[in-house]
C-alpha cells in the first residue's frame, strides 16, 4: 500500500474520530434531560477508534493521532520517514471534521422552539484547554501532567496490544476501551486530547471564527501528548524479547490496528 493511500485512510479515520467524538459532545452532550454527558462522549470517542481499527487497520495501521504515530516510531513499529505525511493527513482530517461540526451546529434549535441552541464561544466545538477552558477549571500544570500521563498509558496499551507475542484478536476493542477510559478520567480536566490533531481541528476553526483562546493554548496539546508518546515508546522497549543464547530473536512487531 502506497504512502499516499495510507495517508488518505488516516485522514478519513481522523475525520471520523473528531466528527464522532467532538460531534457527540457538541450535538448531544448538553441536550436537556436526554443529553449523553461525559459518559456518552467518552463512549463516542472509543467507538470511533474501535470502528476505524477494523475499517482501516489493515490499510494504514489506524493511528488517527500524531502522538500514536510518534510513539510507534519511537517503539520501532513505524517508519520515521512516513511520519510527516501521517501527521499532515491526520491534522487535515481533524480540521475538516471541525468545520463540518460548526456548520451543522449553527443550525441547532433554529426550527424548533424550546430546544438547545448553539452559541459560538471560546469553549465551543469541544475544544481542549486549561484554566477557563477546562471543563472543571483545572490549571495548566494539572492539564499538562494529565495529558502526558494519559497519552503515555494509551501508547503503552497500543504497543502491548499490537505486540506479536500477545493475542491481539480483539486489539481494536482493547484500544477503543482504553480511549474510553482515558476520557472518563480526563474530560473534566482538559476535555481530553491525547491527540494533537483532535485538538488542532476545533481550536483552528474557532480561531478562524473569531474565538482564539483555544488556539493560544494549543501548544500544550502537542507538547504533552508527544512527550507521553515518546516516553511510552522508549519504556516498552524495556519489555521487548532479547536474543536467546543462540543469538536468535523473535521477529520484530509491525504496526497494526493502532488507534
Amino acid at each position: 500500500m502506497s504512502l499516499i493511500q495510507r495517508s488518505v485512510a488516516e485522514a478519513i479515520g481522523t475525520f471520523w474520530l473528531v466528527l464522532g467524538g467532538c460531534g457527540a459532545a457538541v450535538f448531544a452532550a448538553g441536550v436537556p434531560d436526554v443529553g449523553i454527558g461525559y459518559l456518552g462522549v467518552a463512549l463516542a470517542f472509543g467507538l470511533t477508534v474501535l470502528t476505524m481499527a477494523y475499517a482501516i487497520g489493515h490499510i494504514s495501521g489506524c493511528h488517527l493521532n500524531p502522538a500514536v504515530s510518534v510513539g510507534l516510531a519511537m517503539g520501532g513499529r513505524f517508519s520515521w520517514g512516513d511520519l510527516p505525511m501521517y501527521v499532515l493527513a491526520q491534522t487535515i482530517g481533524a480540521i475538516v471534521a471541525a468545520f463540518l461540526i460548526l456548520y451543522v451546529a449553527s443550525d441547532m434549535g433554529v426550527f424548533k422552539e424550546g430546544q438547545a441552541t448553539f452559541e459560538l464561544a471560546s469553549n465551543s466545538l469541544a475544544v481542549n484547554g486549561y484554566g477557563e477552558l477546562s471543563p472543571q477549571g483545572y490549571g495548566m500544570m494539572a492539564g499538562l501532567l494529565t495529558e502526558l500521563v494519559m497519552t503515555f498509558m494509551f501508547l503503552f496499551i497500543i504497543l502491548g496490544v499490537t505486540d506479536k507475542r500477545g493475542t491481539a484478536v480483539a486489539g481494536g476493542l482493547a484500544i477503543g476501551l482504553a480511549l474510553t477510559l482515558i476520557h472518563l478520567i480526563s474530560i473534566p480536566v482538559t476535555n481530553t486530547s491525547v491527540n494533537p490533531a483532535r485538538s488542532t481541528g476545533p481550536a483552528l476553526v474557532l480561531a478562524l471564527s473569531g474565538e482564539g483562546k483555544a488556539l493560544a493554548q494549543l501548544w500544550l496539546f502537542w507538547v504533552a501528548p508527544i512527550l507521553g508518546a515518546v516516553g511510552a515508546g522508549l519504556a516498552y522497549r524495556l519489555f521487548e524479547a532479547r536474543p536467546d543464547a543462540a543469538g536468535s530473536a523473535p521477529p520484530a512487531a509491525e504496526p497494526t490496528a493502532a488507534a
